[in-house]
């Protein structure tokens, strides 16, 4: 009996489990499945609808996005480009001015110092004089003092000669008049 049901539950397998390609009748594999003849259509098929997927999801989806993604770098590349382009532009401007700015700077400055010095030599010029004629008024009051001084000197002189003449003459008993001793000092002054 254990046989009838053992070969029934066998037929009753089969009967649910058909016998694969590329299998024998036990149910093993024989080589590889991808190479069984049999399984052919079924796989070039499947391979077919796989590729037909593939090449819908590249096409609608994947590769207009990666081209997308490609176009907007080559626009901000580009617009990165035109700007940097222009603040180069903008900055040899800048320079240009600058450059300008410092010429007219230093110009400028060359006619304030050549100004102040116009003012300086001015006043310098209005000081002198100024000191040029007080020291001309000085001199010329010092020398008028230096006459006064050597007429009063030179009259000193005289009279101290006429009376120092007046006293030797007498210290040796003579008598002189005094117009002889002034006639006598005046050409002794002389020379």
């Amino acid at each position: 009996m254990a046989t009838t049901t053992e070969e029934a539950a066998g037929h009753a397998a089969d009967a649910v489990h058909p016998m694969l390609p590329g299998t024998d009748a036990h149910g093993s594999a024989v080589g590889m499945p991808q190479l069984v003849f049999e399984t052919f259509p079924n796989q070039i098929f499947w391979l077919l609808v796989t590729l037909v997927v593939i090449y819908l999801v590249l096409s609608r989806i994947a590769l207009p996005r990666i081209g997308g993604v490609l176009a907007e770098r080559a626009g901000t590349i580009s617009n990165d480009l035109a700007t940097a382009e222009e603040l180069k532009l903008k900055a040899k401007e800048a320079e240009a001015t600058y450059t300008r700015a410092l010429a007219d700077a230093k110009t400028e400055a060359g006619k304030i110092v050549a100004a102040a010095k116009a003012e300086i030599q001015a006043d310098l010029d209005v000081a002198t004089a100024h000191a040029d004629a007080e020291i001309a008024a000085k001199t010329a009051e010092s020398e008028g003092r230096i006459g006064e001084i050597r007429a009063g000197a030179l009259e000193a002189v005289n009279t101290v000669a006429r009376d120092t003449a007046a006293e030797i003459v007498a210290a040796f008993g003579g008598r002189a008049d005094a117009g002889a001793i002034d006639a006598a000092v005046a050409e002794r002054i002389k020379g």
